[in-house]
């Protein structure tokens, strides 16, 4: 079970192990927050998936898992799934890494995959993908700002009414560093924040972090969405971190530590009012 940090209230069923089939949820000032952590997928739901994306999918898919944040009096929501994010991933080939890793992985994808035989296209196979949720259909659109989320607000040591991490996807690689895609949401009385996080760390070739945060002012409604890119060649970071840490395995395999030294190569914001 995912441990809690230690100023979690319990409230609801925010307290439910992560293996429970039923979503968690909260609701909070008109707010309903729900996540959903299951096994990854069997053969039946690989293959469908599969054929929706129209590419070789990550070898652990947690297709069921999903962070979703509801307006109840509006039609305002958003959602983090894998298929999704999947779906942006780059199907042509055109920004492809092309590695010598690149042959490997696909040898290793060539494989029977708990009975499926897979057709390998050439796509982007480090899984890299812009998510930035899923919003409703008809939900009001984001506009650009350059208000930050108020990380002042986020430091203060409020009670913690429901946490959690779940994991969207994961791929090693072929053996050669990870691609991950993951959630973590907390809500405060008056706030929550949420951050969907791709990591990718090549070895010898590319470190990448794709963030998007989510805040939301309860007693506002202020939804704040930040983007923000992360990325450096795998030798440049080993170096700089060669001169301070003495750990640097460990540093490489740590997102938290990397999104200090990884230099930001793109960022936006945009912010919605709600009403109600």
């Amino acid at each position: 079970m995912t441990s809690l940090p230690a100023n979690v209230v319990p409230v609801g069923h925010a307290t439910v192990s992560p293996e429970a089939k039923a979503p968690r949820s909260i609701s909070i000032n008109g707010f309903r927050i729900s996540t959903q952590k299951l096994p990854i997928l069997k053969a039946e739901p690989i293959e469908e998936m599969t054929n929706k994306l129209g590419i070789a999918p990550p070898e652990m898919i947690f297709g069921d898992n999903f962070v979703a944040i509801e307006h109840e009096k509006s039609d305002w929501a958003i959602q983090f799934n894998a298929l999704d994010a999947l779906d942006l991933v780059d199907k042509t080939g055109e920004s492809m890494l092309q590695v010598a890793y690149s042959r490997e992985w696909q040898q290793s994808r060539e494989k029977t995959h708990e009975g499926i035989k897979e057709v390998v296209k050439p796509f982007d196979w480090s899984y890299s993908t812009d998510y930035k949720g899923t919003l409703h259909p008809n939900a009001p659109p984001f506009e650009k700002t350059t208000k930050p989320i108020p990380v002042e607000l986020l430091k203060r040591p409020d009670p913690i009414l429901f946490f959690d991490e779940v994991v969207l996807y994961e791929d090693e690689l072929a053996d050669n560093g990870i691609a991950m895609l993951s959630c973590k949401i907390r809500v405060m009385p008056g706030r929550l924040l949420l951050l969907s996080r791709f990591f990718m760390r090549l070895d010898n070739v590319l470190v990448r972090l794709r963030d998007t945060r989510v805040y939301v002012d309860f007693e506002t409604r202020e939804v704040i969405r930040e983007y923000q890119s992360r990325e450096c060649e795998y030798e440049k970071v080993r170096q700089t971190l060669a001169a301070t840490r003495d750990d640097i395995p460990a540093f490489m395999r740590d997102p938290n530590q990397l999104s200090e030294v990884l230099p930001v190569v793109g960022k936006h914001s945009e912010r919605v009012v709600l009403d109600g």
